[in-house]
């Protein structure tokens, strides 16, 4: 068999629409090409990079006419860091491509059409909305062609790690997605160390201390910060925290994180050290969210809260009702939904999660919640049912793969009287909603957008019980 051409120039490719992970998609000879950063209405010349048998995948070379819809960009790593692949497309552009995503996954994957499909809820904020953010250390940041060209050298690098390459990172001048504060500190961490002799970890040969740093912001102002290290070095941890506290008032806890992991994953591993406050506090009407180093909060606390809010009115709550949260995380839709109902039960698969779910509803004077750990498979039982109450509304915000088979059925024979199904995956959405369809309409749906300038999408059903 011969092997398919590739690496070549594909001139004058008109784009037509959008397709999955947010890249735009137009056709040559019959074939659909998908290219990254381009916009419905691009000409542009497409060098071929993959070619598989029934698609090829290519890159911009040349713009050869701009979309009408097209924008300018607002950040200089646009294109190159692949974190708001959208910023080119005006954002009530996004909001329409977005609220049609959730439209045909729903008819396509699960054949279902709401009778109601409310218009979908745009971000107040389009930058600087996210409350946490990953930065990772390089001893040699990724530079792009023009800046070879330019005569730029290799150095230390904090930022990103490039697009499907795990161990390149791109050091970044500035991010939009959080206030300038968070710039500055990265930056002063990363001149800090440089000249203090604190080694970046070289994430091929795994090498060098310093993994990762998180930041984490409130809507009080009070910052977090998290920091990995690949092993434990008592004085570079003494001298970083020390430099942090006398430079930045704005931060009032910093947690050192030991990982001698192949990974930057947090999964099994344990905070080191915390300097100052153990957490940070998260204010939503009026209920308090305590914050730790490695505690699960929604991004866009502005965008949670309205979706919150949303889950809230879907519930239709009178006081007496007996709520179940699946997937409740560290409860604070349990926690939410709890002054409108008579009981609400949340249940989490991670442990520690579970415990500041109790946490929170402690310190919001919550008695009417009860947390339980398990895989939601082996508790969602009938003796469970039995012992805490047949639920009469379910709300259910699984992880991105949506529900186990299991639990699917589990919810179809529960006979509670609605159902609320929050998703940021409406393709695994739209699998179970066919499903639960044979005893549930799908009565509304509200698409909300929690991250501006991505493909990303929340999704939000009310399933009511057949008659």
């Amino acid at each position: 068999m011969s092997r398919r051409r590739k690496n070549y120039i594909e001139e004058n490719v008109e784009i037509t629409g959008f397709a999955a992970e947010g890249k735009a998609f137009g056709k040559i000879n019959n074939k659909i090409v998908f290219v990254p950063y381009a916009a419905p209405g691009d000409v542009v010349d497409v060098r071929i990079i993959r070619n598989k048998s029934s698609f090829l995948e290519g890159r911009i070379e040349r713009l050869v006419k701009s979309s009408s819809i097209r924008c300018a960009t607002f950040c200089s790593h646009f294109g190159t860091c692949g974190g708001c692949r959208w910023q080119h497309i005006p954002y009530e552009k996004q909001l329409e491509y977005k609220q049609q995503q959730v439209i045909e996954q729903l008819k396509h994957i699960g054949q279902i059409i709401p009778e109601i499909t409310m218009p979908i809820m745009g971000s107040a904020a389009t930058t600087e909305y996210r409350n946490k953010l990953e930065f990772t250390f390089s001893p040699r940041g990724w530079l792009t062609t023009e800046q070879l060209r330019s005569g730029l050298s290799f150095g230390p690098a904090i930022g990103f790690h490039m697009p499907g390459q795990f161990d390149k990172v791109l050091n970044l001048e500035q991010c939009r997605l959080q206030p300038d504060v968070s710039d500055r500190i990265r930056h002063a961490v990363k001149k800090f160390a440089h000249e203090n002799n604190i080694s970046f970890h070289n994430l091929t040969s795994h090498e060098g201390l310093l993994r990762t740093m998180t930041v984490r912001i409130a809507n009080s102002g009070k910052i977090m910060l998290v920091i990995q290290f690949f092993y434990e070095d008592e004085e570079s941890m003494e001298k970083i925290q020390a430099f942090i506290f006398e430079n930045f008032s704005e931060v009032s806890s910093v947690a050192f994180i030991v990982n001698t992991k192949l990974n930057d994953s947090f999964e099994g591993v344990n905070v080191h050290r915390i300097y100052g406050s153990e957490f940070i506090t998260e204010t939503m009407d009026g209920l308090q969210f305590r914050i730790g180093p490695l505690t699960f909060f929604q991004t866009n606390s502005r965008q949670a809260l309205e979706m919150y809010r949303t889950v809230r009115d879907f519930c239709q709550l009178t006081g007496k009702e007996t709520v179940y949260d699946l997937y409740t995380g560290t409860g604070t839709i349990a926690n939410f939904l709890a002054p409108h109902a008579g009981s609400v039960m949340g249940i989490e698969y991670i442990a520690e999660a579970t415990e500041h779910a109790k946490v929170n509803a402690s310190i919001n004077g919550i008695t009417n919640t009860r947390f339980f750990h398990g895989d939601m498979k082996d508790v969602l039982t009938s003796d469970f049912f039995s012992v805490n109450g047949h639920p009469d509304v379910i709300v259910t915000d699984p992880p991105r793969a949506g529900m186990h088979p299991e639990v699917v059925n589990k919810l179809l024979k529960s006979e509670a009287s609605r159902i609320i199904y929050v998703s940021c995956n409406p393709a695994t959405q739209a699998r179970d909603l066919k499903i639960l369809n044979e005893n549930y309409t799908v009565n509304k749906i509200q698409p909300i957008d929690m991250f501006p300038h991505t493909y990303h999408v929340e999704n939000i059903a009310l399933l009511q019980k057949r008659p």
